[in-house]
């Protein structure tokens, strides 16, 4: 069910802003339920069958088809953030991430962007999606935003006007949570920061997302994925052995900030349910890539013991790494003696179990050498798919080398639901990574497809904020929006 504003901004139609969002949508069985539901503000919400649509007592109801035209009905999310707010003030990749995420469990997700360009990742192509509309006006969405966009409602505000400031404002005070990456300090110049905002909506959930945090002596730095991978002890370790330090084959300091992010504002609105407060969250590239190192900052911690470049082996196991086999490579694993045993019996050289020198993971360790000569000389004398065959069902880890078109054609791809279909309102059908997460009472699922720049701007500031289609266009041309 969703609840309709008013052509009009007056003082009467204050409580159907400040409505929260589960008030707005509420599924048939709820309803059959009860007919009333209390608001914010202690009034109460009269429930109508008609089109359900919900209004105030003595409201009355008008069509935002005026104000909106474009606006269409949305999909009711089943998903465990169902009823949660989201104001995204974020761009490029931690960010958007994390609030997909949080669109993805059900979260209605607000993309704040600039009226002009919008996000940058927007123009971060090739490759560019297709182009239906094909005409001046119309720009090809990049691959890259597509990736990290969906389940979001785009408008676009100039937070360089101070009405455009106001805007953000008021979203807050109807808002469960606000998400922001912008260099530490900026925001509280512009009257947006945590201190200015918490007293608007004293139950937000304000999270920060930087390159070291709002404290300590690099906090003003801005923060960039493969920088910290380089400063951040990960370059160090990733490559070959006698090779140059490599980075990651994706942002992968930015997507596990993204995760660090989401789980810390899933457990601030957790703890809100108890404090009935909000809280500030503050999140940092840098620090994410140190927790990230695991087991290898803990070997410095603890050991005092420096790693380095090992490819795809592993400093406390062995073997585990990639063979090049006949005519590809193939990644073998043995996690422990036993798994070393069935490896060794299943390409066919046993005697490599009584040897001294590998008879123990800590003798492979010393010996590490010797043995992976002595594999790689087995594994080179068939292809990799008959290694495949003959280790599968054998109880050890193995895998092939695929490339991205082979991740994608993996028979889990489709029991899975790892690729979806998406209609896009300029590429048209448009295939996007599936959710990773299932429930089994819940659903997330992929309701809006990534949006073009400003697409619901319309639809927010009058059904959300109550503003007459006057008033919107008096904004346009202010460049408010």
């Amino acid at each position: 069910m969703t609840i309709l504003g008013s052509n009009s901004s007056s003082k009467q139609h204050q409580g159907l802003r400040k409505m929260p969002l589960f008030f707005r949508r509420i599924n048939l069985a709820a309803f059959y339920k009860c007919s009333f539901f209390p608001v914010s503000s202690s009034k109460l919400t009269r429930v109508s069958l008609d089109g359900l649509q919900a209004f105030p007592k003595g409201l009355k109801h008008k069509s935002v088809a005026s104000t909106n035209d474009q606006f269409k009905p949305q999909p009711i999310s089943k998903g465990p953030l169902t009823g949660i707010r989201v104001v995204d003030l974020t761009r490029v990749l931690a960010g958007p991430y994390c609030t997909m995420l949080l669109g993805d469990l059900g979260a209605e997700v607000i993309k704040v962007e600039n009226p002009i360009h919008g996000d940058d990742t927007r123009a971060w192509g090739p490759p560019w999606a297709p182009n239906k509309l094909s005409n001046k006006d119309s720009t090809p969405e990049s691959a890259y935003f597509l990736a990290i966009n969906r389940n979001k409602k785009s408008i676009t505000i100039n937070l360089k006007s101070p009405a455009g400031i106001e805007l953000i404002k008021e979203l807050v005070k109807i808002s469960d949570v606000l998400v922001e990456n912008y260099i530490p300090g900026k925001l509280e110049n512009m009257g947006l920061g945590w201190d200015e905002l918490s007293k608007i909506n004293p139950h937000l959930i304000y999270a920060s997302i930087s390159g070291y945090g709002h404290t300590g002596p690099y906090a003003q730095r801005a923060g960039y994925d493969v920088m910290i991978e380089a400063e951040g002890g990960l370059m160090y370790i990733t490559g070959e052995e006698d090779g140059n330090p490599v980075k990651v084959g994706v942002a992968i300091t930015d997507l596990t900030t993204g995760l660090y992010t989401h789980g810390a504002i899933m457990a601030a609105l957790f703890a809100r349910t108890r404090t009935n407060k909000g809280d500030r969250i503050d999140c940092s590239l840098f620090d994410c890539q140190l927790a990230s190192l695991a087991n290898i900052g803990s070997n410095y911690l603890i050991a005092g013991e420096e790693a380095k470049r090992m490819g795809t082996a592993h400093p406390s196991i062995v073997p585990y790494q990639v063979l090049p086999t006949k005519n590809n490579y193939i990644m073998i694993g043995a996690g422990n003696d036993r798994q070393f045993k069935i490896l060794c019996n299943a390409i066919g050289k046993a005697e490599l179990i009584e040897d001294k020198r590998f008879k123990k993971n800590k003798d492979r360790i010393v010996h590490r050498v010797e043995l992976i000569e002595l594999l790689e000389a087995r594994f080179k004398e068939a292809d990799t798919e008959e290694w495949l065959d003959l280790l599968k069902d054998q109880g050890i880890p193995f895998a092939p080398i695929n490339n991205i078109e082979q991740a994608f054609k993996h028979p889990q791809i489709p029991a899975r639901k790892m690729i979806e279909k998406v209609e896009h309102p300029t590429a048209g059908t448009i295939n996007l990574t599936g959710i990773p997460v299932k429930y089994l009472q819940s659903t997330p699922s992929i309701r809006l497809p990534p949006p073009t720049l400003g697409e619901h701007t319309n639809e927010v500031l009058s059904d959300l904020l109550n503003y007459s289609a006057e008033e919107i266009e008096k904004m346009k041309a202010n460049n408010v929006i």
